[in-house]
């Protein structure tokens, strides 16, 4: 279990279950496996279910794609102030209003995926330049300690959770 690894200091108990649901130990594997096998995941959703949400006041399929998008492009930057050293604590971002004004309903699930596509390789890119002390280095973000090796399980993990939810409330 991946949060063995860590110690409890490193993030908020809050992403307690993100991190477990990370796919490896090693965070630049874990991202790269999901990056191909999660657009296979989307591709796979017939196209009459990219803009259901299971009830209402819920997301849709896209609006969560656009979600996963988002929190990684802001968690990568969390890692990188942190892994530069920088100490300024990172405030926290209101999900919902990102998804709000997210514009999915005149996206196509396809410009999405190119979307994600985009910014995991560039995570990918990022955590693959981390040497160990990088990764270990602790910041402060939405007012609690992260490591960026946390975040760096955080991203997937997450990811792997929403995927989830897609499996059992969407399809």
């Amino acid at each position: 279990m991946i949060s063995d690894q860590l110690n409890s200091t490193e993030y908020h108990t809050y992403y307690k279950s993100y991190i477990d649901n990370a796919a490896d130990i090693d965070i630049v594997k874990g991202l790269k496996r999901n990056l191909d096998e999660h657009i296979e995941f989307y591709l796979k959703i017939p196209s009459l279910k990219h803009s259901y949400a299971y009830a209402e006041g819920k997301w849709t399929i896209k609006d969560i794609l656009l979600h996963i998008i988002d929190t990684e492009r802001i968690f990568s930057y969390r890692a990188l102030r942190i892994a530069r050293h920088d100490t300024t604590p990172l405030a926290g971002f209101e999900q919902d209003d990102y998804v709000v004004n997210g514009n999915t309903k005149n996206r196509t699930l396809e410009n999405l995926l190119s979307e994600y596509k985009a910014v995991r390789q560039a995570t990918i890119a990022l955590f693959e330049s981390f040497e160990i002390n990088q990764l270990k280095c602790i910041g402060e973000a939405s007012g609690a300690p992260i490591s960026v090796r946390a975040l760096g399980y955080i991203i997937t993990g997450h990811e792997n959770h929403h995927n989830q939810v897609i499996v059992e409330r969407y399809l």
